[in-house]
C-alpha cells in the first residue's frame, strides 16, 4: 500500500509538471522518432493549399489542406510535431484555421501516399511561419553555480532542490549511442551519413553488425518505438530533448526516473542493497523494457547496476542491437548545478565483441515541467 500511494503522488507531479508546460516553461525539441522511416529526404516538394482541417491529437499533429494537382482537387496531410512541443512553441489548435492559405515545405512519404513532413509552414500572403519549433537549449549561467546537497549526508541532489524550483534533464549533447572516442556522422535520430561507418560505431559481433546495417539501409523504419510505441529503455532515455527527471524517494531507498515521453514511462532504481530479481507480486522475474536496476553511491557519482532487459525494444537511436544477456553500468554525476555527465557501460556478450562505454552531458531546465502524450500506434 506505501507503494502505491508513493507511485500516486508521483502521478500528481506528472499531471502539475503538464500544466507547467502548457504554460511555455519546457522549451522546444525535435520529433522523437526517425521521421526518414516515414519520409523520404530525397523527395521534397513545396505546394500550396488551403487549410481543410487541423487534427490536434498526439503523437503528431496533422494539418490536412486542399492542393490543386492539374484540374484536380486533391487533399494532402501535412504531419507536424507533437502537440506539447508545438504548444511549449507558442502554437495551438487555432493557429490554423480552415479556408487559410499556406505553403509547405518538406519531405514526401515513401509510400507514395499523399502525405508531407512539415519542415515549414507559412502563411501564404504574409510569409509567417506557422508551427514552427525550436530545439537550442536554455542559456546556461556564464558563472557555474554549486552543486545543490542534501543538509544530513552531502550527497549530491540529483533533481530538484529542496524547497526549490522544480525542473528536468534535458539537451544532450548527444543524441545517439558511439564508443567514446569513435569519430562517425550520425543525425539525431542515429541515421549514418555513411553507412561504411557503420562497424566503428561500437565492438559489434557480425550478425549484430549485419542487424544494424539493415536497419540503417531501412532508414530506422523498423523502428519499434515508433511503430508499435514500445519503451526507450537501455541509454535511449537519456537520448531525447523530451527530457527526464530524477525524483529522489529518500524514504523507502529508491530513485524514480520519470521520463517525459508517451504513456509517462518510468523506472526504478533501487537503493536498498537488493538483488537483482523479480518479485512474486510483481514481474515475477520476466524480462523487462527497462530491466532491473540498483544503485550505490562512489563518492558524489551514483552508479547503478541494471540486468534483464528483453529484446523487444531498440535501446539506443539509430537500431544498435542488444540481447537478453545485456548489462548496464550506468554512471551519474552531477558537475554543477546545471550539468548531469553521464556514462554508460555496455557488456553484451551475445551482440559485442567486449564491454564499451559511451558518455554525454545534459543541462538542467528550471521550471519546466514532463510533456506528456499517450502515444498511439503508427497511424499511417
Amino acid at each position: 500500500m506505501k507503494d502505491k500511494t508513493t507511485l500516486n503522488a508521483f502521478r500528481q507531479t506528472w499531471k502539475l509538471a503538464v500544466a507547467t508546460l502548457l504554460l511555455g516553461c519546457f522549451h522546444g525539441a525535435a520529433a522523437h522518432h526517425p521521421i526518414q522511416g516515414k519520409f523520404d529526404p530525397e523527395q521534397s516538394a513545396t505546394m500550396p493549399g488551403v487549410v481543410t482541417k487541423v487534427d490536434w491529437r498526439s503523437p503528431h499533429v496533422h494539418v490536412f489542406m486542399n492542393v490543386n494537382e492539374g484540374n484536380n482537387v486533391v487533399n494532402w496531410a501535412v504531419e507536424l510535431e507533437n502537440p506539447y512541443i508545438l504548444i511549449a512553441n507558442g502554437w495551438d489548435d487555432n493557429s490554423l484555421q480552415p479556408g487559410d492559405m499556406i505553403r509547405v515545405s518538406g519531405m514526401k512519404a515513401r509510400n507514395g501516399s499523399r502525405q508531407v513532413w512539415g519542415d515549414e509552414v507559412v502563411m501564404a500572403e504574409t510569409g509567417r511561419s506557422v508551427y514552427a519549433v525550436s530545439d537550442t537549449s536554455p542559456p546556461k549561467p556564464l558563472a557555474k553555480r554549486p552543486v545543490p546537497r542534501w543538509p544530513d549526508n552531502n550527497r549530491p541532489v540529483l533533481g530538484a532542490s529542496p524547497g526549490g524550483v522544480g525542473g528536468l534533464w534535458s539537451y544532450p549533447t548527444e543524441k545517439v549511442l558511439v564508443e567514446d572516442g569513435v569519430d562517425v556522422t550520425m543525425d539525431e535520430y542515429g541515421q549514418l551519413e555513411n553507412i561504411a561507418d557503420a562497424g566503428k560505431v561500437a565492438p559489434m559481433q557480425d550478425w549484430a553488425l549485419a542487424r544494424y546495417v539493415h536497419r540503417q539501409e531501412r532508414n530506422l523504419m523498423d523502428d519499434p518505438m515508433y511503430l508499435d510505441c514500445k519503451p526507450p529503455g537501455g541509454p535511449r532515455q537519456y537520448q531525447s530533448d523530451l527530457g527526464f527527471q530524477l525524483i529522489e524517494d529518500r524514504k523507502n531507498d529508491r530513485i524514480f526516473v520519470l521520463l517525459g515521453s508517451g504513456n509517462r514511462n518510468y523506472r526504478i532504481i533501487h537503493m536498498d542493497g537488493r538483488n537483482q530479481v523479480g518479485l512474486v507480486t510483481g514481474d515475477d522475474d520476466n524480462p523487462l523494457f527497462y530491466g532491473r536496476s540498483t544503485g550505490s553511491w562512489a563518492g558524489d557519482t551514483l552508479v547503478v547496476e541494471t540486468t534483464g532487459f528483453n529484446e523487444g525494444f531498440w535501446f539506443t537511436n539509430g537500431g544498435l542491437p542488444h540481447t537478453d544477456m545485456l548489462t548496464m553500468e550506468e554512471r551519474f554525476t552531477r558537475s554543477d548545478f546545471d550539468t548531469l555527465h553521464y556514462e554508460v557501460t555496455i557488456n553484451d556478450p551475445g551482440a559485442y565483441t567486449r564491454p564499451w562505454t559511451a558518455s554525454w552531458d545534459l543541462s538542467w531546465v528550471g521550471g519546466a515541467g514532463l510533456p506528456f502524450s499517450l502515444c498511439q500506434h503508427n497511424r499511417q
